[in-house]
């Protein structure tokens, strides 16, 4: 396994990152660090059932309804909830998994690993 800071490192190829858990809130970290991740040049797609769109971008139910390859999916979920995320982050072929700070799933991360896919958790 490679350390933490080596799997950062990676993360910075990912072209097309899914915000799993964006939220319209400014004052929400899914919406300030797409923010952030969209200024800086990375493509982003919000993901949340409950919207249409978010910072100018369509916003989708799942990962599984993403019409375009996806090279990371940037988790803003609660820690009980991340395993179904990295399933469907696995079912469409993403390259890294970033659970945000606070949330861990060491299960989830192993499901990952396991099938090719890198992984910062809490971190």
């Amino acid at each position: 396994m490679e350390s933490p800071s080596e799997e950062i490192k990676q993360l910075e190829s990912s072209q097309t990152i899914a915000v799993f858990g964006f939220s319209p809130n400014p004052e929400r970290p899914s919406h300030y660090v797409a923010k952030y991740l969209q200024e800086v040049g990375y493509r982003i797609i919000p993901v949340n059932p409950a919207l249409e769109d978010g910072l100018g971008e369509k916003c989708y139910p799942d990962l599984e309804s993403i019409p375009e390859p996806v090279d990371m999916v940037d988790v803003f979920r609660r820690s009980e909830f991340v395993g179904p995320v990295v399933d469907g982050a696995i079912a469409i072929g993403a390259k890294y998994i970033w659970m945000q700070d606070g949330v861990v799933n060491e299960e989830a991360a192993v499901r990952a690993r396991d099938a090719g896919l890198s992984v910062v958790m809490d971190n």
